[in-house]
């Protein structure tokens, strides 16, 4: 009994000074961040196999419970504290009745298989913790031959935890152990053994199911964090990312996104170092884009002036500019917002509406042919929308307004920046 006590305190001590050495070293630790600290509460059944002398039990035989108290170094090894307790009673065919409690303690050594299996790149929910050690064992008995002692025993003890993390406070488990004795003076049945008994004899195999509390103040349990490596890795890979959509540059400009102030430029038109489109004249329109405009459609100023200047007589040459296709507003890519130099367009067809108040106009909506055709469809018909919605709201009646749109304009380069910004348009026909 001496050398029982005197091992009983042995253990605790050990797990004492492991803990209090590797509380100071985790301070500089890489896995600081981890809950180290485990309680795991279980209950179950068991299968004493041996020693039987005078009677035998069912099986499975209920029960059995155990405490344990586990502190993790890592998030692969630690070590932990069990208590054990297994009710072991005679079945109704036995020839002997009787009723034995075995209680035991032990330190045990803690291994993290998820890590050798490669088991958190599948789940980051399950886990599977292998677990073996020594301690002392204490068996009464209401048996004839036990009923007035106690027997001591040593256990040597291994088995294999699978887990589910419900939280990161909270997991549950399933075990089994296999327990194994010597020093045996009784079998399980409380009945003394023979003088020769003295070996390796005793054997138990425990199942329970239970639950993990973990506590500390780190984030994640130490069962299931990741490996500081691979915490590293998704680290470096997060800020990547970051630099990568910052540094991303959408309008093909030259100038990256975070110091964009105009993300919305078309693409080889020169820009200033903040990406906003070079306009030295200060008309609205890109110095990039303005001499394929103008040698393609008449200046804005020009028709302002033939408007202005034209009398009564005059407004049939207004109306053939128009319908043929002199007076447009353009938008910007993949968008129904006019561009600020077309607002000119929209006040010539305001203006004329005005001047001829039995007039209708149509508006025709395009796109270019980057996407799908239905998808160029559909906005070129919310282009013509758009503008039909701003000649109503500036003073022109809605139902001498009407609009459709025609899809892809094929007329130009699809793959000039330029030539698809001449298209991206709605045009009027008056009548």
């Amino acid at each position: 009994m001496k050398k029982l006590f005197t091992l009983t305190i042995l253990i605790c001590g050990f797990l004492s000074v492991a803990q209090t050495e590797d509380t100071t070293s985790s301070e500089t630790s890489e896995n600081a961040t981890f809950k180290r600290w485990a309680i795991d509460v279980g209950a179950g059944v068991h299968k004493p196999t041996r020693p039987f002398v005078d009677g035998y039990v069912s099986t499975p035989d209920l029960w059995q419970a155990d405490l344990g108290l586990r502190y993790m170094f890592t998030r692969s090894f630690g070590v932990g504290l069990e208590f054990g307790y297994n009710n072991i009673q005679s079945d109704a065919d036995s020839p002997v009745d009787f009723e034995s409690d075995y209680y035991r303690i032990g330190l045990e050594g803690i291994v993290n298989l998820g890590d050798f299996v490669n088991l958190k790149s599948a789940s980051s929910r399950f886990g599977i913790l292998g677990h073996g050690g020594i301690g002392v064992g204490f068996l009464t008995s209401n048996n004839r031959s036990l009923s007035d002692e106690t027997d001591h025993h040593l256990n040597f003890t291994a088995g294999i935890t699978p887990q589910y993390r419900v939280t990161n406070s909270i997991a549950i488990f399933t075990d089994l152990t296999i327990i194994g004795t010597t020093r045996n003076d009784y079998g399980w049945d409380g009945a003394q053994l023979g003088p020769d008994v003295r070996g390796f004899e005793g054997l138990m195999i425990n199942a329970s199911v239970g639950l993990t509390f973990y506590l500390g103040e780190g984030t994640d349990p130490a069962d299931f964090a990741k490996d500081p490596m691979e915490a590293k890795v998704d680290d470096i890979a997060a800020q990547m990312e970051k630099m990568a959509t910052e540094n991303a540059d959408d309008d093909q400009d030259g100038v990256p996104n975070y110091l964009d102030r105009d993300n919305t430029t078309e693409s080889g038109v020169r820009v200033d170092s903040k990406g906003r489109a070079i306009d030295m004249n200060k008309n609205g329109i890109p110095d990039d884009m303005e001499s394929s405009l103008n040698s393609r459609y008449a200046s804005q100023s020009d028709l302002q002036t033939a408007i202005n200047g034209a009398d009564g007589a005059n407004q049939n040459l207004i109306k053939q500019l128009i319908n043929e296709g002199y007076v447009n507003v353009y938008f910007r890519f993949n968008s129904t917002k006019p561009t600020t130099y077309s607002l000119g367009a929209i006040n010539t067809i305001v203006q004329y509406m005005k001047d001829n108040p039995s007039a209708s106009a149509t508006l025709t909506g395009f796109a270019d042919e980057i996407g799908s055709p239905e998808y160029n469809k559909t906005l070129s018909e919310r282009r013509a929308k758009m503008v039909s919605d701003v000649l109503t709201a500036a003073g022109i009646d809605a139902s001498r307004l009407s609009q459709n749109g025609d899809g892809e304009d094929a007329s130009v380069d699809k793959n000039s920046s330029e030539a698809r910004q001449l298209v991206r348009r709605v045009t009027f026909r008056v009548n």
